[in-house]
This record gives C-alpha cells, sequence and structure tokens, in this order.
C-alpha cells in the first residue's frame, strides 16, 4: 500500500467517532419522540381519569422536530455505510474502473448537496428561524427546527470526504489491502 494512504488512513477514527455521536445523537432523539409521544398519547386518552396526566400543547412540536433531525441525520449515517439508495442494475454489466468513477462522480453530487445543505440551511436557520417561536413554546426560537438541515449537510460533507477518498484509493490498492 503506497504510504500516503498509510498516512491518511490515521484519520479514520475521527470518522469513526463522528459515526458514533451522530449515530448516539440519532438514538437519544428516538427515545425522546418514544416518550415525548407515549406520555402525549397517555395524556389525551387517561388525562381524565388522573390529573397527573395531560397532553401537553408543546408535544407534537418537539416531537416533529425530532423526527425532522432524525430523518436528515440517518441519512448522513447511510451514507458512511454505503447505503443510500443507489442504482445497481447495471454494475455488473460495468467494467469495475468504471464503476469507481462513478461512484466518485455520485458522491461528488452528493458533497455538493451537502455543502448547499450546510450553506443554505444556515442562512434559513439564522434568518427564518431566527426570526420565529415555537407556537406552543415561546420562548424557544425556531432556529431549532432549521438546524437539522444544516447539521446534516455537515455530517454529509464529513462522510462524502471519507466516501470520496475510499473510491480514489481503490485505484491505487487493491480491495484486499483497503479491508485490511
Amino acid at each position: 500500500m503506497p504510504k500516503i494512504f498509510q498516512v491518511l488512513d490515521k484519520v479514520r477514527p475521527a470518522y469513526d467517532w463522528t459515526y458514533k455521536i451522530v449515530l448516539f445523537i440519532c438514538k437519544i432523539l428516538l427515545i425522546g419522540d418514544i416518550l415525548i409521544t407515549s406520555y402525549a398519547v397517555a395524556g389525551r386518552y387517561l388525562g381524565d381519569l388522573t390529573p397527573l396526566l395531560d397532553d401537553p400543547a408543546w408535544s407534537e412540536e418537539v416531537v416533529l422536530t425530532f423526527m425532522s433531525y432524525m430523518a436528515v441525520l440517518s441519512a448522513a449515517l447511510a451514507i458512511r455505510r454505503g447505503a443510500h439508495i443507489r442504482m445497481t442494475a447495471f454494475d455488473r454489466y460495468l467494467p469495475k474502473t468504471v464503476l469507481r468513477v462513478l461512484d466518485i462522480i455520485a458522491d461528488a453530487a452528493v458533497f455538493a448537496l451537502g455543502v448547499i445543505m450546510l450553506t443554505v440551511g444556515w442562512r434559513y436557520a439564522t434568518t427564518l428561524g431566527g426570526r420565529g417561536f415555537y407556537v406552543s413554546l415561546p420562548w424557544l426560537s425556531r432556529f431549532w427546527m432549521y438546524f437539522p438541515v444544516p447539521l446534516a449537510g455537515f455530517a454529509m460533507i464529513i462522510f462524502e470526504i471519507e466516501a470520496i477518498y475510499n473510491h480514489i484509493k481503490l485505484f491505487f490498492v487493491k480491495e484486499e489491502e483497503v479491508n485490511d
């Protein structure tokens, strides 16, 4: 394996660390969604039986915000795992070199999407989101409703850099050496 790839492979733990953090955030958000939804449903149907349960007005907005974070962050996680949607019908008919070039082109397009999500999403989050507040939580800025888009864009950029590097590496290193 060429020396440059041995040096660049030392960055891999940073990608692993980023992946674990994003995955942990998604897990916490899922747990929060389940708990808040369960409490809201219990409050809606059992609220008359006990004063301890009620259907909080903020539950729907918070659950939807958590879901938007999970949706876009899990898409970034799929990029890291290579589990994103792709067409593979012609893969067995194309030479490996052509497939690698097409993979790099696809990764560059997704990288560009990540940059757009980061820049435009940040602009929306800070301008439009910064001007409004949640209806049921008037003290909470709508920035947090728009923030998942630039956050996911940043995660996509990180994971796409790794994917592009791995595809380029395959031009110079045998696949058996990559998996070691």
